[in-house]
């Protein structure tokens, strides 16, 4: 199935916003990977990942946007980092930010599902961070194409918001606990209300497109491309800034997860 109406509805959707978020961060990152060694991660993950060891490996990251994390994964002893994202804004100010750090990392604008073939088997260590899986309506596509970049014995590690909490409203103050979505839910969402997550601006744009995967579906599709499961770790912590008020109830609920896997 033909999915990129979807996924270049998603570009022209992440274009829009990406000169919102750079002027919501207001040069933020660009002055602090001036520090050497500068790491954007949080402490859970930038831990893990210095347990698993890059040094002397080729890392990517795919849903790279601005390339913080994939300078982050630089700067964890990689000895390479490429970052893939769709959006050309995005990309283009990944670019930006590696040539002012002077962190150097390749950055490659595209549409994930198309990512060239030239980088078959090119990479050691493949990370996915927070957001990336609700823009994919394909996640089987997306582990295949993850697969085919790995060299056999590569290793795959998730930092992602956990699919309970889109069970919820990230609006509802007065009721956070209120079930508002299905968990089971093929119907992607289409909204063309903006998401500036980093300045809070309201607009009217290019309508976006998210999907939903329960965690059933992700391990399975994970497992089918030959990728096989290490461990799975389950967090009542939100790294998405979209659930805090969910994390404050105090119930404990899963709220994101970090899962490790390898190719066989």
């Amino acid at each position: 199935m033909d999915y990129s109406r979807y996924t270049e509805s998603n570009r022209r959707a992440w274009n829009e916003v990406t000169p919102m978020h750079q002027e919501a961060k207001q040069e933020k990152f660009f002055k602090a990977f001036k520090t050497p060694g500068y790491v954007s991660l949080d402490r859970l993950i930038t831990e893990r990942i210095r347990k698993i060891g890059l040094k002397e490996k080729r890392v990517a990251q795919l849903g790279c946007n601005d390339g913080r994390e994939t300078l982050s994964l630089k700067n964890l002893e990689a000895e390479t980092a490429t970052g893939f994202d769709i959006s050309d804004a995005a990309i283009a100010e990944a670019i930006r930010l590696s040539e002012t750090s002077g962190v150097k990392c390749e950055f490659v604008q595209s549409d994930i599902y198309a990512i060239p073939e030239k980088y078959n088997g090119a990479f050691d260590f493949i990370y996915i961070s927070i957001g990336v899986f609700g823009w994919m309506p394909d996640l089987a596509g997306f582990f295949r194409v993850a697969s085919r970049l790995l060299v056999p014995g590569g290793e795959i590690l998730i930092y992602e918001q956990h699919p309970v909490a889109e069970i919820f409203d990230a609006e509802n103050r007065v009721e956070p606990l209120k079930i508002v979505n299905r968990y089971f839910n093929d119907e992607p969402m289409a909204d063309d209300a903006g998401f500036d997550y980093w300045g809070g601006k309201s607009y009217r744009g290019e309508v976006s497109y998210w999907f939903f995967h329960s965690m059933g579906t992700i391990i399975t599709r994970l497992i089918e491309s030959g990728i096989q499961i290490k461990s799975l770790q389950e967090y009542p912590h939100d790294i998405s800034s979209m659930w805090e008020h969910i994390e404050k109830t105090g119930k404990m609920l899963p709220l994101s997860y970090i899962l490790h896997g390898q190719k066989l």
